[in-house]
């Protein structure tokens, strides 16, 4: 038996879609955090979420095509500290608390995206 990708696990393009868009409102709104998205607007906000989505398909291994830029390039320059990271981590967890992602998959998805760390984090 062949096992199952991530993206199937998770639930497929709806379930990482309402993860997002539960994500990252916390995001946005956090005191740390916000900076990241002041002065932006609602298109470039719908861009970036739909970028994340596509992303996060992509590498959790569904069928879809993300078309972004690499993460070093995309965060390059805008000074993500430790503490940043560490806030972003507290909400991730937050919104896959709410989702109830099982045991296996919270694990995966903890480890993908600490994966990402050091193309991020700059300081």
């Amino acid at each position: 038996m062949t096992e199952q990708t991530l993206y199937a696990r998770l639930g497929g393009y709806d379930a990482i879609a309402a993860v997002c868009g539960e994500l990252l409102p916390r995001l946005e709104g956090d005191a740390l955090l916000g900076r990241f998205w002041a002065h932006r607007s609602n298109d470039g906000l719908a861009r970036e979420k739909q970028l994340l989505i596509d992303f996060l398909c992509a590498q959790a291994g569904g069928p879809v095509v993300y078309t972004g830029r690499d993460m070093v390039t995309s965060h390059e320059g805008m000074r993500i500290s430790n503490a940043d990271w560490a806030a972003f981590i507290g909400h991730l967890e937050a919104t896959l608390d709410k989702f109830t992602l099982p045991a296996g998959e919270r694990s995966d998805v903890l480890g993908f995206v600490d994966s990402t760390r050091s193309d991020i984090v700059e300081v």
